[in-house]
């Protein structure tokens, strides 16, 4: 490994399938005849080594596709990648098949740990060989919902932006301003709502194809499956969700009906709903590289880790960060295995969200690089679930130092910040019951799935009133939702961490110190247990459980209630 290479010069490399595939049938071969349990460690190690140098550069690949989704070369290495990623899960799980048949299986389970070998059995159960063409297409659809969305050029006022930069212009103080931006994001989206439905469409049917051939109900089965979620269920979710409706929503609502009082505009409409205070929101000090400079400041006060960390992201240039054309949207965090390195892409438009997700990557990010040790890679990372407490609790850590990023403007943006975050529980259960009944039905067209998201709107989020906007009210705000195309069922881990953020939250605010070192030891576990388990071995509140979200939500209710935001 040679990290004196910066981002840029990580090598692309065009995957090779017979290459690919020599590699993999000679190290099951080399499992299947090796004749002491030191010889098929070392066959596994092996395994593992192979793994990360392809999933890094498979990882490399992807990344500069986001970056430019309209550069010819990265869009045909990525279409590579799209198509021999299923042959290389068939491959995995050739040699996974032969390791579970291993006659050193007992003394690999002591090696390795016993969860490892329950989520090959897991993985397993998720893959078959007759699946690869729907694979392929799934990977396809999903790749093409990207280029459109990443390829947005929307005129405004003499601009042509997308639509990180639009969404800007939806929070300005000129209410006229606010209804054209709208107008014009929402407007992206009915030009391209016949596109993006049919890719939806396809993207359910092909989904439900595989779960039917591979033996499953249907495809919520095979979702929950192939995100890891061996300790929890649909039930569990489902009640989980009642929970939000009961606990949640009429505090949300209050909070809702309290913005719109602080922005005191006469008869609300939706296009003033991104509107959080009179004056306007709370916006960062600086451009780009000035908010990094203060976050490089910030994690180097923080701790002596996190300051390593940081630098170690500085000096390799592991952070792309400015929204412009041909970029792909939102924020994510991914990782380089070979090079044991953390990289974030996000797309900043000058709101209070560049900093929000900022610090919410560089949790991710933090994560990634305290983890870099394991050697299993499988242990690295946990469930997504539990990786956006990682994220959203770095989002609350970083509260002592937003001084330096909103000045004047600090308690606007912590208010904000802790409201949103409330505020997002019931959209978050709101994605997920809508892909649960769109994949329990998945015949449904595109008008009933739109009638479907309206009608899980007034459960969930009844206080907002789209009347005006003809393709919101009948129902097309999900389409806006690139995880429902990406990532199916995904979308309620967000809530999930928020609830135990909250916990930290609260923590934090009791004894940073001891909160700090439990945040520490939660990221350094990576993912060596599924959900429920690791939050046990945290120490850490379970969600799922009657009356957590109840306790969760306690102390970020005092601290609301508290403010009188009227005056800010």
């Amino acid at each position: 490994m040679n990290m004196n290479l910066t981002f840029e010069q990580f090598p692309l490399k065009k995957p090779n399938i017979r290459t690919i595939e020599k590699k993999f049938n000679t190290l099951k071969e080399n499992l299947e005849h090796a004749s002491t349990k030191e010889e098929a460690i070392k066959v596994v190690k092996a395994y593992f080594r192979y793994v990360d140098r392809l999933m890094t550069d498979f990882t490399t690949i992807n990344v500069n596709f986001t970056l430019k989704t309209d550069d010819p070369t990265l869009v045909k290495l990525m279409d590579i990648v799209n198509k021999v990623s299923p042959m290389v899960t068939n491959y995995q799980n050739s040699f996974e098949k032969a390791l579970l048949n291993s006659k050193f299986l007992p003394e690999l389970k002591d090696k390795f740990g016993e969860y490892y070998f329950e989520m090959v059995e897991v993985g397993l159960k998720t893959f078959d060989p007759s699946i690869i063409e729907e694979l392929v297409e799934e990977n396809d659809l999903v790749m093409k919902r990207s280029q459109i969305i990443a390829g947005a050029k929307i005129n405004f006022r003499g601009e042509v932006l997308n639509l990180a930069g639009i969404a800007k212009h939806m929070e300005d103080l000129d209410r006229e301003t606010r209804k054209e931006a709208a107008s014009a994001y929402y407007g992206f989206y009915k030009e391209n709502e016949v596109a993006l439905a049919d890719i939806y469409d396809r993207l359910v049917k092909v989904r439900d194809k595989m779960a039917k051939k591979l033996g499953f109900k249907d495809y919520t089965e095979l979702g929950y499956l192939r995100l890891g979620r061996l300790d929890y269920d649909a039930k569990d979710v489902k009640e989980y969700r009642d929970q939000i409706v009961h606990d949640v929503v009429p505090y949300a609502e209050k909070l809702f009906k309290r913005q719109l009082r602080r922005v005191g505009v006469k008869n609300p409409k939706f296009y003033d709903y991104s509107l959080t205070f009179k004056d306007g929101n709370a916006t960062p000090i600086g451009n780009k590289d000035e908010l990094v400079l203060k976050a490089k400041k910030m994690y180097e006060e923080m701790s002596p880790l996190t300051g390593e960390f940081f630098n170690f992201m500085l000096e390799h240039h592991l952070m792309d960060l400015e929204a412009r054309p041909g970029k792909d949207m939102g924020g994510y965090m991914t990782y380089f295995p070979l090079y044991k390195s953390p990289f974030v892409f996000a797309n900043f438009n000058g709101t209070k969200e560049d900093v929000a997700t900022l610090t919410h990557e560089m949790g991710h990010a933090f994560q990634g690089y305290e983890s870099a040790s394991i050697n299993v890679p499988a242990y690295r990372s946990p469930t997504l679930e539990a990786c956006e407490i990682h994220s959203m609790s770095m989002e609350f850590i970083s509260w002592p130092w937003m001084d330096d990023f909103f000045g004047e403007q600090v308690d606007k943006y912590r208010f904000s910040h802790l409201a949103d975050a409330v505020l997002f529980l019931p959209y978050g259960a709101s994605v997920d019951e809508f892909q649960h009944e769109v994949y329990a039905h998945p015949e449904m067209n595109h008008e009933e799935r739109c009638a479907l998201w309206h009608k899980i709107e007034q459960k969930y989020l009844y206080y907002k009133d789209y009347s005006d906007e003809p393709f919101l009210a009948k129902g097309g705000y999900w389409m806006r939702q690139g995880h429902i195309y990406s990532s199916p069922f995904y979308y309620i881990d967000y809530t999930l961490a928020q609830v135990v953020a909250f916990e930290f939250f609260h923590r934090f605010a009791l004894n940073r110190d001891r909160a700090f070192k439990k945040y520490v030891k939660l990221c350094r576990m990576g993912g060596k247990y599924p959900f429920k388990s690791l939050l046990k071995h945290a120490g850490l509140r379970i969600p799922f459980e009657e009356g957590n979200i109840k306790k969760a939500l306690g102390p970020i209710k005092r601290y609301l209630n508290s403010v009188d935001d009227n005056k800010m």
